[in-house]
This record gives C-alpha cells, sequence and structure tokens, in this order.
C-alpha cells in the first residue's frame, strides 16, 4: 500500500547552513514531502527544534528512543545537509556514536535514497582521509553532490557567502530523481 505523501527525513549536521534547515523544511513540505528532522548533538544548537518541530508535526530526533516510545518513520529517501567532514568521515568509517550516524548506518545500502549536501572547505575536502570517504559512500549508493554541477568546497576563512547561497534546492530534486517522481 502506497503512502499519501512521501517521508523525507533530513539530518542536520553542526555546520553554518544549519542556522537556515528551515529553508530545507519548508521547500520539501512545498514539495509534497512529510518531512522529519534529525540533528546531530551540535545541529541542536544551530536552529530552533521548537519552530522545526510546528513546521513538520514531528519531534526533531537527537538521540535514540526509549523502548516503547514513539519511532520516527522509515523514510522514502533521506537528505544529509548540511554535512560535515566530520559525519561524512565517521559515517564512511561505520561509526555510530550518535542517532543521526546510527540511523545512516543502518540505512545505508538498503535501497532508500540517500543524498548527501556536503559543507566542508577546501582543506578539509582536499584531505585523503575525506576522499576516500566520499568514494566509499558513493560506492554503497549514496549520492554526494560533490564537484562541478554540484557544491564545491567553500574557502577555509570565506564560508558566510556559502552559507547564505546553500543549495537546498540540489538535494531536494536528486532526492526525487531518486524516488522515480517530480520534485
Amino acid at each position: 500500500m502506497a503512502r499519501e505523501t512521501p517521508v523525507l527525513s533530513i539530518i542536520a549536521c553542526g555546520a553554518g547552513p544549519a542556522a537556515a534547515i528551515g529553508t530545507l523544511v519548508r521547500l520539501a513540505i512545498g514539495r509534497g514531502w512529510t518531512v522529519q528532522v534529525i540533528a546531530t548533538p551540535s545541529a541542536l544548537e544551530f536552529f530552533d527544534a521548537g519552530e522545526i518541530e510546528a513546521e513538520t508535526g514531528s519531534p526533531v530526533r537527537s538521540q535514540y528512543s526509549k523502548p516503547g516510545a514513539p519511532r520516527s518513520r522509515i523514510p522514502d529517501a533521506i537528505i544529509v545537509a548540511p554535512a560535515t567532514f566530520n559525519t561524512i568521515n565517521q559515517w564512511a568509517l561505520g561509526i555510530s556514536d550518535t542517532y543521526a550516524l546510527g540511523v545512516l548506518a543502518e540505512q545505508t545500502g538498503l535501497g532508500i535514497p540517500i543524498v548527501v549536501l556536503p559543507f566542508v572547505s577546501d582543506a578539509l575536502a582536499g584531505r585523503p582521509p575525506f576522499a576516500r570517504s566520499v568514494k566509499a559512500l558513493r560506492a554503497e549508493g549514496v549520492s554526494i553532490l560533490l564537484g562541478a554541477g554540484s557544491v564545491r568546497p567553500h574557502p577555509a576563512h570565506g564560508e558566510a557567502d556559502v552559507v547564505n547561497a546553500f543549495p537546498w534546492d540540489l538535494a531536494l530534486d536528486e532526492a526525487a530523481e531518486m524516488c522515480g517522481f517530480g520534485g
């Protein structure tokens, strides 16, 4: 039985664009998604979780639930944005020390489309461990929007312009395409 509206999990990491995660939430809802937000612990400092909960109608999750507590819905797609150097590297290594990383570890390779919109400096993006992590996740079917025609790393001390013009639509377009329906 098909759902009325597809479910999108947005996993927010602690980086500048997370302050505008509401933009991604509103864009996704406007495109017909039911949205649930998961945040890394550091991402919670960047936005008002209560405001996001009011917009989505579901709690912002950053911790595992106690037994018997309500669970998040199984998503039709996942967007990780802004995805940090740390989260991408830990995920690729199979480290699951936060709820957000646990969700990613469990869902990778199961056929649920996962789209990553990175927010990394050129200094960090040039590191061999990061290149290996991107390659490993792509090999598992994760769509990482990094490079020509996507997101480019920002200068280490010039991120303000990038934060203000973060391309949320790219991730939504990719998720819709991977799910096989219009954005």
